[in-house]
């Protein structure tokens, strides 16, 4: 009779803890902070001297954010450096327009002192968050300080690249295909 209330007892622990368990992980988990890099970020390479070359601008105009990137590891690694901006509107519309180091992905040597820039035209009027943003390959992204921008004007709308378009919906029409021709079927 006791080994039935124990394992009552047992199985009901087990079920509130799976219903409310991750809610409470989450919240004791849960941190936040501005402009700090990412914890497994900074471990491999840190986003230090961010500046930017103007803090308000109008539409068509670019903006060149540049900083410096500090390898702390021996290994060489690949990254791609790109704009993150936050606004309270809608758009968070740049075009970026140059990188330095040249290319989207590019090698960081170990242990080394990188210079970056990359320039962006401003598409949409708001204000901005804007961060540098570094994608390592393997570790993930990692966000430099950051500042605030102002961008006005009228917004510029960019055609419709309409072929693009037609090779991402044959591309995501393929793998449908794929899916549903591999899945196997079942009789309900």
């Amino acid at each position: 009779m006791i080994d039935r209330k124990i394992m009552a007892i047992t199985v009901g622990a087990i079920f509130v803890l799976g219903m409310y368990g991750p809610n409470v992980a989450e919240i004791i988990q849960s941190a936040e902070a501005h402009g700090v890099q990412a914890q497994l970020q900074s471990r491999f390479i840190q986003i230090t001297n961010e500046a930017i070359s103007r803090q308000s601008l109008s539409t068509g105009e670019t903006l060149v954010l540049s900083g410096t990137l500090v390898s702390l590891v021996e290994r060489e690694q690949r990254g791609w450096i790109s704009l993150f901006s936050e606004s309270t509107n809608s758009g968070n519309r740049w075009e970026i327009m140059a990188r330095d180091p040249p290319g989207v992905v590019f090698q960081i040597p170990g242990n080394s002192v990188t210079n970056y820039a990359v320039t962006a035209k401003a598409l949409e009027p708001g204000v901005y968050h804007v961060h540098t943003q570094l994608n390592v390959a393997n570790v993930g992204p990692g966000l430099g300080p950051g500042t605030t921008v102002v961008v006005e004007g009228e917004p510029i709308i960019k055609p419709i690249p309409w072929a693009m378009l037609a090779y991402q919906s044959v591309m995501i029409g393929a793998a449908y295909v794929v899916t549903f021709a591999t899945r196997p079927w079942q009789v309900i």
